[in-house]
């Protein structure tokens, strides 16, 4: 499977992005702040307008129209939760949260399988991204994006490319670029 972005320029941004990720590949997306990181992940998902190019899987380009069954390919674990819409303070998003959307519903994902996988990533249960990071790899898609993840995971996200997932990460550290087969720098 191949995700590729043909000179594609987005709002906010100088210049196209153009890369190839391929199964079995960690690719890593480096440069400038986090924010605008994670914007890319949110392009390659087709929730963001694109100015110029095209992104395709397998040479089908993601559409305004196809974009809903080209996510079905993908999981995301983002940074960090964030609610939509009106949040109270006493009420922060949880892993749960995830499980409930109804794309997942239908997952067999016990909150003991989901332990077990954050042992094998080997680092602090606690970390929330850590959580959302195992959760995506049980979902168990062929393209894995992950959202700035923590140091610790680099050597786990080689081992999830080695099983012939795509594994696009953003990141500026350096445990993750080093990890990396692949660094664009946008």
């Amino acid at each position: 499977m191949i995700l590729e972005l043909n000179e594609v320029l987005i709002d906010g941004e100088q210049r196209t992005l153009s890369m190839i990720a391929e199964s079995g590949r960690l690719t890593c997306l480096t440069g400038g702040d986090a924010e605008r990181l994670t914007r890319w992940l949110w392009t390659i998902m087709g929730f963001t307008a694109l100015s110029h190019g095209f992104v395709s899987v397998d040479g089908e380009p993601i559409t305004e129209r196809s974009a809903s069954l080209f996510r079905q390919l993908m999981s995301f674990a983002p940074h960090r939760l964030e609610r939509v819409g009106q949040v109270t303070p006493y009420e922060p998003p949880s892993v749960q949260d995830v499980f409930n959307l109804k794309a997942n519903r239908e997952q067999p994902i016990s909150n003991g399988i989901l332990g077990e996988e954050i042992k094998r990533i080997g680092v602090d249960s606690v970390d929330q991204s850590v959580q959302l990071l195992a959760v995506a790899v049980l979902l168990d898609k062929p393209i894995l994006l992950v959202d700035n993840p923590p140091v610790e995971v680099a050597h786990y996200l080689s081992m999830q490319a080695a099983k012939g997932r795509i594994v696009l990460v953003t990141s500026n550290e350096t445990a993750i670029l080093n990890a990396s087969d692949q660094v664009i720098e946008i």
